[in-house]
């Protein structure tokens, strides 16, 4: 029997991304967590030479919540199916007047204003503190860049993205204030991703979409969903190109070496003889490399 190839990427996304042209589906596949059911199976196939992972983050049909999605489960399932990179396509809402609707935006920082969502897999007398200064990874930006831009969107490079619980939209006052901080755009899902990708060793790229001027624009109307799924539609053709190209550039020379593959080294605090065993059990396709 052939042994099947790695995944080269893992793309969460919404409903139908993975409804590529040329994309071979080879199976669903459900992971069981330590930590609950990822938010749907994933989709698991080839494009262009490479194997892609898909997961929709909201469940197909969009069921979960933005503060109630089991990031945890969601990012360990890309770790157990052996993912080493992930790309995380998102609707955002645009802080800035040359960021307009149908832009893409690679985000490089990230503004954290969520509260009520657990976003490390280090609990139960088991640390760890990562380095985040930098919580995107260079190297697969650089190509999510380089094949958004031949898919014919407007690309901006880099953006700080806002994230907040939602599920509501913001105030026009906060949308204000944020605008103050020099914030770029605005989301409710993929910094917690981003925490959980660096914790797991993963290279981590934000692909953001954007779909309105949130509520800060005299100008515009304020955000409403019908707006959002609107502009979607635009949005989904050319983030549906940019994966297929992308699928390709993988197969190319990296122009970059990361440091995302060990992030964890030197980060984990808690010494190996007082970890409960259950705990590193749990853990151990990230820690094990670390502990005797």
């Amino acid at each position: 029997m052939n042994k099947k190839a790695p995944i080269a990427l893992g793309v969460i996304g919404g409903t139908g991304i993975y409804e590529l042209e040329g994309f071979e589906i080879e199976e669903e596949k459900s992971v069981d967590t330590p930590f609950g059911n990822p938010s749907d199976a994933f989709i698991i196939g080839k494009l262009h030479g490479s194997r892609l992972a898909f997961l929709s983050r909201h469940g197909r049909g969009h069921h979960c919540i933005p503060h109630e999605i089991n990031y945890r489960a969601n990012i360990y399932g890309m770790k157990a199916l052996g993912v080493e990179r992930v790309l995380a396509i998102s609707a955002v809402g645009s802080m800035r007047h040359d960021i307009t609707p149908e832009d893409f935006v690679v985000v490089d920082q990230f503004f954290d204003r969520t509260r009520s969502r657990i976003s490390t897999f280090f609990t139960n007398g088991l640390v760890a503190h990562v380095g985040f200064g930098n919580p995107t990874c260079k190297e697969l930006s650089f190509l999510v860049t380089k094949a958004a831009k031949e898919s014919g969107a407007s690309v901006h490079s880099r953006g700080t993205y806002l994230c907040i619980d939602g599920p509501q939209f913001s105030t026009k006052a906060e949308s204000e204030i944020y605008r103050s901080w020099g914030v770029d755009v605005i989301g409710m899902t993929n910094l917690t991703e981003a925490k959980l990708a660096r914790e797991a060793e993963l290279c981590f790229c934000t692909l953001a979409l954007v779909t309105d001027y949130d509520c800060w624009h005299e100008q515009e109307e304020d955000v409403s969903v019908q707006a959002v799924l609107n502009t979607m539609m635009h949005n989904t053709i050319k983030a549906k190109t940019t994966i297929k190209t992308l699928a390709s550039l993988l197969n190319e020379e990296r122009p970059y070496e990361c440091e995302c593959s060990s992030s964890l080294k030197g980060a984990i605090m808690t010494k190996p003889e007082k970890i409960d065993p259950e705990e590193r059990r749990k853990l151990s396709i990230i820690v094990d490399k670390y502990l005797p």
